[in-house]
């Protein structure tokens, strides 16, 4: 019997996240995590910045769907707009076979 919260994924339980983005759950260690820094979502590779976090998609699609859905104030629980272009360039040095 699968755990609550949990997902068979390798023969040990792996902790679950959304992606703020398409809003699919996976495996936390396929998800980016973000977090806010002075109005600045900044990627989280370490998983050591202290703060509230948000999970996504290492994918600039997923990155497009949570702009559009407007996820991210929500997610983070802060007012207004946050600046993503720190975030999308991160996204576009990591996506191969992408021509500037």
């Amino acid at each position: 019997m699968r755990r609550q919260g949990k997902l068979e994924y390798g023969y040990q339980a792996a902790p679950l996240r959304t992606c703020v983005g398409c809003r699919v759950r996976t495996v936390k260690s396929e998800l980016l995590r973000l977090v806010v820094v002075e109005g600045v979502i900044v990627p989280d590779t370490r998983g050591r910045l202290p703060g509230r976090g948000a999970s996504l998609h290492p994918s600039p699609r997923c990155l497009e769907f949570a702009e559009r859905r407007r996820a991210f104030p929500r997610a983070f629980r802060v007012e207004g707009p946050l600046d993503t272009s720190l975030l999308r360039a991160h996204l576009e040095g990591l996506t191969p076979g992408r021509s500037g």
